[in-house]
């Protein structure tokens, strides 16, 4: 029975050992924006260009920016901050699929756990900033939706940028969620929705000047 178990105590093991290199790896970052946003975007694409800028805002505002480490979205926010010298973070993850790191990166740490790597994502946010994307994006958006609404982190700001791309996801929530009465009107304050890459790094950086992150 005892070599039965030994796999489950190794993976306990292996989850530790993610955790506390991250942790380290990233005990001096300060005040990150984490950015969201579909890897398949390529780099002629209005949408990678839009992320490059935003990267480029925060980044000589001295905000750190971090994301999932890999191309599309991920690649063009982390180029954007590297080409001002502003500090860029990726947190990459095993897939099926392989994801290579993005070549604009300061610190790149890879995971095999998602909930470890989510994990990272938030501890050292002071946003989080929803470019259009897919399943990962709308993941890591709710995630973050929940863990304000449960006050199990620190309210800050949620930003999605691009009205079009989003308009049929707010309007289901808005038509058919809280009018069913599974969200609460305020829910909807969680969020922040924008069309342009100005108006997000605004909003996040107003928030930090504030003292409120």
């Amino acid at each position: 029975m005892l070599d039965a178990k030994m796999p489950e105590a190794w993976r306990v093991l292996r989850i530790q050992s993610e955790l506390v290199d991250g942790i380290e790896r990233l005990i001096t970052l300060k005040g990150a924006v984490t950015v969201f946003g579909s890897a398949r975007f390529p780099e002629e694409a209005a949408e990678y260009q839009q992320a490059v800028r935003l990267g480029e805002l925060l980044a000589s505002e001295g905000v750190p920016v971090m994301t999932g480490g890999g191309p599309g979205i991920m690649e063009a926010s982390n180029r954007g901050a590297f080409t001002q010298c502003g500090a860029s973070i990726g947190l990459n993850i095993e897939l099926p699929f392989e994801q290579v790191p993005n070549a604009y990166l300061d610190i790149n740490l890879n995971f095999r756990y998602f909930f470890v790597r989510k994990f990272m994502f938030v501890k050292h946010a002071v946003g989080f900033i929803a470019m259009p994307g897919g399943y990962g994006t709308m993941d890591e958006l709710f995630e973050a939706l929940t863990l304000v609404q449960t006050q199990k982190v620190r309210h800050f700001p949620i930003v999605l940028v691009g009205k079009r791309y989003w308009a049929g996801l707010v309007d289901w929530m808005v038509n058919t969620v809280l009018e069913r009465g599974c969200i609460d009107a305020g829910d909807l304050d969680l969020f922040t929705l924008v069309d342009t890459v100005e108006e997000a790094a605004e909003i996040i950086i107003e928030h930090i000047r504030n003292g409120d992150a």
